[in-house]
């Protein structure tokens, strides 16, 4: 469904501030994976996320999705069939614009209607509404309030939403609960849960949290040095801990895993 083959892309090449941010990237999902991804600052992570989104164009390799070789395709035509969030809840939205017009605007582009927004129809705004009120977080009654209003949580449920109107062919999710406080963190990866697994999505998703790596989805992969260290899934990951997954990283990395933030996240627990 998507094959990434010895993708390559180093930044600033020949200068002192030369950057391999990927070393040859072979990674292959099935159709409705959920593949959870681990790894240090600088480990390649967002990278990995803006060459299959389209940000770049990498040094070599191939980027092949449902059968298509999209390497060469630019963003925009990629965000038709890839949805994305980031970490940050202002990003993805237009806080200017309303609930409504930032649903429809995400609707007509993935659905490839060429509408203004005058023309949503009666069905469509239904649509929305039903989908709101799934959230359960009362937007369903504020549609025609600026998204700028809303609090950060709301903000990344509207996203979550907005990149899943329309079921793409597939879900980046980078961080997108990192900025969030604990509660509403969990809430909205409760909603990521429902979300994918009802529409059968196909999934990456980068986070700090290891228990969250280890709970969600089918596959957990750590990177390293803009490499994939380790890959995981089935009966192996089911029976993996915390704690065996960082040993499983030392010893197939050649050191420990340094990121205090990922550390911390020991003591944490994914969402219901």
């Amino acid at each position: 469904m998507l094959e990434l083959r010895q993708v390559k892309k180093t930044f600033n090449p020949g200068t002192v501030n030369e950057k391999k941010a990927l070393t040859g990237i072979d990674l292959k999902l099935e159709r409705g994976d959920f593949v959870t991804i681990v790894g240090s600052n600088g480990a390649g992570k967002s990278t990995l996320f803006n060459a299959i989104a389209g940000s770049f164009i990498p040094d070599s390799g191939s980027i092949v999705l449902d059968g298509k070789d999209i390497t060469f395709w630019p963003d925009y035509k990629r965000s038709k069939t890839i949805g994305r969030l980031f970490q940050d809840p202002l990003k993805g939205t237009a806080p200017s614009m309303t609930i409504e017009e930032n649903l429809a605007l995400a609707y007509l582009r993935a659905s490839g209607h060429t509408s203004p927004f005058s023309r949503i129809s009666k069905t469509e705004r239904e649509l929305f509404r039903s989908r709101l009120a799934a959230l359960d977080l009362g937007l369903e009654d504020r549609m025609k309030q600026p998204v700028g209003l809303l609090s950060g949580g709301q903000r990344q449920a509207l996203t979550l939403l907005m990149a899943t109107l329309v079921t793409p062919k597939l879900l980046l999710l980078d961080e997108h609960t990192a900025a969030l406080d604990p509660a509403t963190a969990d809430k909205v990866l409760a909603l990521t849960r429902s979300i994918v697994a009802e529409n059968n999505i196909t999934c990456l998703m980068i986070t700090h949290n290891m228990h969250a790596a280890l709970e969600l989805g089918n596959r957990t992969i750590m990177m390293d040095a803009g490499h994939i260290v380790l890959d995981i899934g089935g009966e192996e990951r089911d029976h993996m801990t915390v704690d065996g997954l960082l040993e499983r990283f030392a010893r197939d990395a050649g050191h420990k895993l340094d990121n205090d933030r990922i550390l911390l996240s020991k003591t944490q627990t994914a969402a219901d």
